[in-house]
């Protein structure tokens, strides 16, 4: 569309302010480190878990109907030397929970990392309390590492007779350093003679660029791109007992990847995100709105004093409907996003709108990007 036809249009708008939750990838594509757009294969976290309880709770803890809860403490204090009987517990003060954490690649005995813990109970608030020694075990049963401390929620929750107040999610709190590694995952990296790179949003063209960028680097072919997600990597004999410097290198090389050319929408928020490379083939453009609005009030009629008549509520309704001007946009062959966003703004539609035209632009054969609804 040309300039003249949208300022056209936008003068008879009026100043248009951009109330679309409209994100674009309008700024040209920019070399970027392949440490951000890929990874080695093997170097990453494993995900632990395990079972604990959050002692020291103002009285906000499980109730009496957590039976499991009742059931750990029992089992807790036998194995302490203490017998106790299960109906004579009250838990009030203690909270069953799980906690979660992320091993890191690498990761040495007596690291500290963080943990997460969330209630399983009917517990209110997890503020103040204390997570007592607790193992965290990977997926093959091992236990890993073992959580114990205080725990931060980040937030509160208070109520009274007839009012409540609350600030995040006090059910779930944080273990700033509280797990100690006591298990390490046996790793040779430095002893091996490959290396895999994946990348993580695969495209050929992304990991020919990749390739390419490496042997030029390192003066060899020592990159192949096995598919569009994963490029194969042969240690040089100068870099054997010394891939960590090796991969260092390769983490700093810039590329520029590429990108398919998407439109992506969001029913439920209204959001609509495209892509640079998004292009529309000449189509022209009509849309109009149409709201109605209804109101209704409320209208009492009260009997005469001592006629043994009823109260009649009645409804006074009014109706208004407006269906707005549809506006015509012609858009020429190859528009970019710029002069998609100016025109669409010329017409003044909303974020639901948006997503309605996108969607009959793909319908007319005329959007030259994969339209996703998610």
């Amino acid at each position: 569309m040309k300039m003249k036809t949208i300022r056209k249009f936008i003068g008879f708008q009026g100043a248009v302010s951009v109330c679309m939750a409209l994100v674009l990838w309008a700024a040209p594509s920019e070399a970027v480190r392949i440490k951000d757009i890929a990874s080695f294969k093997g170097v990453r976290s494993n995900q632990l878990v395990g079972y604990g309880l959050v002692v020291g709770l103002n009285g906000t803890g499980d109730g009496n109907k957590s039976s499991f809860t009742i059931q750990s403490m029992v089992s807790m204090m036998e194995k302490m030397g203490v017998t106790v009987n299960a109906n004579e517990i009250k838990v009030k003060n203690v909270a069953a929970v799980m906690v979660t954490a992320d091993l890191p690649p690498f990761a040495t005995t007596g690291s500290q990392i963080d943990a997460l813990v969330s209630s399983i109970g009917d517990a209110q608030n997890l503020q103040g309390g204390t997570l007592l020694l607790t193992p965290l075990k990977a997926i093959n049963g091992d236990v890993y590492a073992m959580a114990q401390g205080p725990v931060n929620t980040g937030g509160f929750s208070a109520e009274g007779a007839g009012a409540s107040v609350s600030k995040n999610f006090p059910t779930v709190g944080r273990l700033i350093g509280g797990a100690t590694v006591e298990k390490e995952i046996n790793v040779d990296f430095n002893g091996r003679t490959s290396l895999t790179l994946s990348l993580q949003s695969p495209d050929f063209t992304t990991a020919a660029r990749v390739t390419d960028a490496i042997n030029a680097s390192f003066d060899e072919s020592i990159a192949s791109a096995n598919d569009a997600g994963t490029v194969q990597l042969i240690v040089p004999p100068a870099y054997s007992g010394n891939i960590v410097k090796m991969v260092a290198m390769i983490e700093k090389i810039e590329v520029t990847p590429d990108q398919t050319a998407r439109v992506i929408i969001n029913e439920r928020t209204g959001t609509v995100v495209m892509g640079e490379n998004v292009r529309i083939s000449t189509i022209a453009i009509a849309h109009g709105n149409l709201s109605v609005v209804i109101k209704e009030n409320p209208v009492v009629f009260q009997p005469e004093p001592f006629s043994k008549g009823e109260t009649v509520v009645a409804l006074d309704t009014h109706l208004d409907v407006d269906e707005g001007q549809a506006q015509l946009v012609t858009l020429q062959t190859g528009a970019s996003i710029g002069d998609v966003v100016k025109a669409l703004n010329a017409l003044g539609v909303s974020p639901r709108d948006l997503i309605a035209i996108f969607q009959a632009i793909k319908s007319a054969g005329a959007l030259q990007a994969d339209l996703e609804v998610i």
